[in-house]
């Protein structure tokens, strides 16, 4: 993690860390995306798919899932993706990819600014029935003090 701090706030980021797994995975070349996965793609189940290496797959996920703490902006679809880590298929590995998406916004990540405001405030949102394969509701919520983003979590 990379800590830098200034007059207006301290930034915390991981770019190091992307550039490392872009490497380890071969994408460092690759072009980038602008989302982190195609919104209208609902991953579920693929019997019918090629299944990959669970290993390697649990691997990435588990590296994106670190990557997310300071990432929020792919929590939601690394949370969607980890969801298959008992049985992936190459469904699943290409919506992984999200470091496509990561490539070219590597340096951005957390920032916590000097401000006056001294409150504190939460907000929730919740999706009934959203998972096309068991139908179950996700949740999710935020919580800023004093204006920043402390704690943040998706549900299913």
């Amino acid at each position: 993690m990379e800590v830098l701090r200034n007059r207006s706030g301290i930034s915390v980021s991981q770019r190091k860390y992307i550039l490392d797994l872009l490497a380890e995975t071969g994408l460092l070349g690759s072009r980038p995306t602008e989302t982190p996965m195609d919104p209208s793609n609902k991953l579920g189940k693929c019997p019918d798919g090629a299944p990959i290496d669970k290993g390697r797959y649990q691997r990435l996920v588990g590296r994106l899932i670190y990557l997310s703490h300071t990432r929020l902006d792919i929590a939601f679809v690394v949370s969607t993706v980890s969801q298959f880590m008992h049985s992936p298929y190459e469904a699943h590995l290409e919506a992984v990819y999200i470091l496509k998406y990561l490539k070219e916004i590597a340096g951005r990540g957390l920032f916590f600014k000097k401000n006056s405001k001294r409150s504190i405030e939460a907000f929730t949102d919740a999706d009934w029935a959203g998972a096309i394969d068991d139908r179950k509701s996700t949740s999710r919520y935020c919580t800023f003090v004093w204006g920043n983003l402390v704690t943040w979590r998706n549900k299913k």
